[in-house]
C-alpha cells in the first residue's frame, strides 16, 4: 500500500509556511523555526513531513554555502579525536608506535603512515580516509 500525499492539503501547507530559497539569516532562522515546529508535532501528516523535508533541504542548502566545513589535515583530525575522546598521546604508543613516534606524529613533526593510519583508524573506529 503506498501512501500518497492530499494535494489540497499540501496546498494548504505550501500556503501558510511558503517555503522558498533561503538567502538571508533571517530567512534561514525563519526556516528553522518552522521545522523545528513541524519536527516537534505529535502526528505529523504525510503532507507534514513533506514540508519538514523540504524545509531541512533548503536549510541545509543555505548553510553547507554559507557554512562551509574546511576539509581537514590528517593531523588536524588526529587532534580533533584526541580532544573529543580525552585520549592522551600516551594512550596512543603502541598503537602507532614508540613514545618518540607518538610525540612526533602528534606534534606535527612527522607525518601519518598508511600503516599508522590504519591503526588509527582502527583505535578511534573511524574511517581510515581521515588520515590519510
Amino acid at each position: 500500500m503506498t501512501l500518497t500525499i492530499n494535494p489540497s492539503d499540501y496546498a494548504q501547507l505550501l500556503v501558510k509556511y511558503q517555503p522558498k530559497v533561503i538567502a538571508t539569516e533571517a530567512e534561514n532562522d525563519r526556516a528553522i523555526e518552522l521545522a523545528q515546529e513541524l519536527e516537534h508535532k505529535a502526528d505529523r501528516s504525510l503532507e507534514e513531513d513533506a514540508i519538514l523535508e523540504l524545509l531541512v533541504t533548503l536549510i541545509e542548502k543555505f548553510e553547507d554555502e554559507n557554512y562551509p566545513i574546511p576539509e581537514g589535515t590528517p593531523h588536524s583530525m588526529l587532534l580533533h579525536l584526541m580532544e573529543a575522546g580525552g585520549i592522551k598521546q600516551e594512550n596512543l604508543v603502541g598503537v602507532i608506535g614508540s613514545r618518540g613516534v607518538v610525540s612526533e606524529v602528534v606534534n606535527g613533526k612527522r607525518s601519518i603512515s598508511k600503516a599508522q593510519a590504519k591503526a588509527l583508524a582502527d583505535f578511534f573506529s573511524v574511517d581510515v580516509g581521515l588520515f590519510i
